[in-house]
């Protein structure tokens, strides 16, 4: 499994405070901490991935978002141009499979968990995703208005790409 390196982005000690992560979801010892931008290229929170056995545990808190629950999703471009980060592609998929952990004929290898935002815009999730999570151009992660339906293909009907962070492979 080839290694990933987050873009360098230097996140100072407070804006990890702004998104209400803990030490448990990102801080030192787990990887690069990148910024998560929303469409205006201000800050949304941060992002780690740590490589294990078999995959990478992404570790995610976001800030500045609407209650309730949003799509999260890899995409196959490592790429965030604002505001609605279309330059990020389609799902990762490089199974070629179609969308949701619902659906028979799924799933893309960037369907993951729906994140939950609090009443006071922010959300966390740690999860482990198994296999690779970027190819030779990177991916991005994107986090979508509205909530996956872990289904409906293409997209799980989440709505706009609201946040993206991007992720590239080490050279």
């Amino acid at each position: 499994m080839a290694g990933l390196r987050w873009a360098a982005v230097a996140m100072p000690a407070a804006l990890m405070a702004a998104s209400c992560a803990t030490p448990d979801e990102l801080g030192p010892g787990r990887g690069p901490v990148i910024a998560l931008i929303n469409g205006a290229g201000g800050s949304a929170g941060a992002v780690q991935a740590e490589p294990r056995q078999g995959g990478y545990y992404l570790r995610i808190a976001a800030s500045g978002m609407s209650p309730g629950e949003h799509g999260l999703h890899l995409h196959s471009v490592g790429r965030c141009d604002g505001p609605n980060f279309q330059s990020a592609g389609p799902h990762w998929n490089p199974a070629n499979k179609q969308h949701g952990h619902l659906n028979p004929l799924g799933a893309h290898q960037g369907d993951l968990p729906n994140l939950t935002v609090s009443a006071n815009g922010h959300g966390a999730i740690n999860f482990l995703v198994s296999g690779e999570i970027a190819d030779a151009d990177g991916t991005a992660l994107v986090i979508h208005a509205k909530p996956d339906d872990y289904r409906t293909d293409p997209s799980g009907n989440s709505g706009d790409r609201i946040a993206c962070a991007v992720l590239r492979p080490e050279h």
